[in-house]
């Protein structure tokens, strides 16, 4: 990830920027995901085709709220995990809850909805910016 306030290269999870100290999301005038300079008034990057401006509207956008709500109350069947379009890890979750739930009378089904739960958790905690650059755009498919 990139400095959108002066370009450098930026830890995913940082706080702030080593090279200016700004946070890394808060300016528009270099791409997050690549790197090269934009102007102000530009919502998709040239090079890399990025949306510049979290806050847009923009189809197809996941909302933390439906996310966070699907993994609380069906994280068992990783709900959560099939809107924001990670089939593969959602079919895992929906597996190990029903097959491994029968073989292990529900032991396993109530440990997956403890991880839908925790998950759920975590993604009403983020910022909306944290929340879209980690999982919308980020593809992070566990916690």
């Amino acid at each position: 990830m990139y400095c959108k306030n002066c370009g450098k290269d930026v830890h995913p999870q940082a706080v702030a920027c080593p090279g200016c100290g700004v946070p890394p999301l808060v300016e528009n005038r270099f791409c997050s995901k690549c790197g090269i300079a934009t102007q102000s008034n530009q919502t998709m990057c040239v090079k890399c085709g990025t949306a510049l401006n979290a806050r847009l509207s923009v189809c197809g956008a996941k909302s933390k709220v439906a996310a966070g709500l699907l993994g609380l109350f069906l994280g068992w069947l990783g709900a959560h995990k099939f809107y924001l379009g990670y089939s593969k890890e959602g079919v895992i979750m929906l597996l190990v809850s029903v097959l491994a739930g029968i073989a292990t009378c529900g032991l396993a089904t109530g440990v997956i909805s403890m991880i839908g739960f925790i998950e759920g958790i975590i993604y009403l905690t983020k910022s909306d910016e944290e929340f879209d650059r980690l999982y919308a755009q980020g593809h992070q498919g566990w916690f």
